[in-house]
């Protein structure tokens, strides 16, 4: 009885390791133009994009609303891509994305929210300006480091 309880204990141990050193790297190559290829099925591609377009779209508003002054609109719409936005992604994604990419994509959602509280606690736009340019510089930053690749 010892040693089968020897045995699941080797074996799950075995199982969790493996499950935190996929989470940590992912499912990950080296493209050909030397970005990382995350490697990943069409469906969870296709999840990314929209995830990308959505903050696109809210940076366009952040920048249109800075523009005319309405804090109050950046505060809405960088909030609604800050936190408040994840937590749907799915499981097996995530297992797929190596841990510094979820590291920038995650801190870009708490970074909206750090723009937020800029538009709120100063109602400067040149200090939303500045906090703008930080969130796209981690939006080139992911995308001159990353790619994503139909292969499953």
């Amino acid at each position: 009885m010892k040693k089968l309880s020897y045995l699941l204990n080797v074996v799950l141990l075995g199982v969790v390791g493996f499950g935190v050193f996929k989470f940590v790297t992912g499912n990950i190559e080296i493209a050909d133009d030397g970005r990382t290829s995350i490697v990943i099925t069409a469906d969870e591609k296709e999840f990314l994009m929209a995830d990308m377009r959505l903050f696109l779209e809210a940076v366009e508003g952040i920048i249109t609303a800075t523009g005319e002054g309405d804090m109050e609109a950046v505060i809405e719409i960088a909030t609604e891509r800050g936190v408040a936005a994840t937590g749907n992604e799915p499981p097996a994604l995530m297992t797929k994305i190596p841990l510094e990419m979820k590291q920038l994509g995650f801190g870009t959602h708490d970074y909206f929210d750090t723009v937020a509280g800029i538009a709120r606690d100063t109602g400067d736009a040149t200090q939303v300006t500045a906090a703008m340019g930080v969130l796209l510089a981690r939006c080139t930053s992911c995308h001159a480091s990353y790619r994503f690749d139909v292969g499953e």
